[in-house]
């Protein structure tokens, strides 16, 4: 059974870094994107960042360029979502994604989320 469990979330205060950490098990998520998207309450949910196999490729929403920096270790199948300069748009249940064919393709895997909370 595939599982992402997703670590890291809390609660900031705004130009503040957070660490968000996502354990995968039950397969090896080689040759496909693993991905970050969040969702604020009363609104959709949103594309974060991404990032392939190899690490080579690796992709932004512009909300979070420069800011926001996805990673990963394949040794142990976990991705990461480093996150600095936080603001209070940046408030949202951030959820770990895996399976896609490229950055914005739909995900098979996903977790079960953790709160980000940032404030002013």
């Amino acid at each position: 059974q595939v599982q992402l469990v997703e670590s890291g979330g809390g609660l900031v205060q705004a130009g503040g870094s957070l660490r968000l950490s996502c354990a995968a098990s039950g397969r090896t998520f080689s040759s496909v994107f693993m991905g970050w998207f969040r969702q604020a309450p009363g609104k959709e949910r949103q594309f974060v960042a991404a990032i392939s196999w190899s690490g080579d490729t690796t992709s932004y929403a512009d909300s979070v360029k420069g800011r926001f920096t996805i990673s990963r270790d394949n040794a142990k199948n976990t991705v990461y979502l480093e996150m600095n300069s936080l603001k209070t748009e940046d408030t949202a249940v951030y959820y770990c994604a895996a399976g896609a064919a490229g950055p914005k393709a739909p995900y098979d895997y996903w977790g079960q989320g953790t709160q980000v909370t940032v404030s002013s």
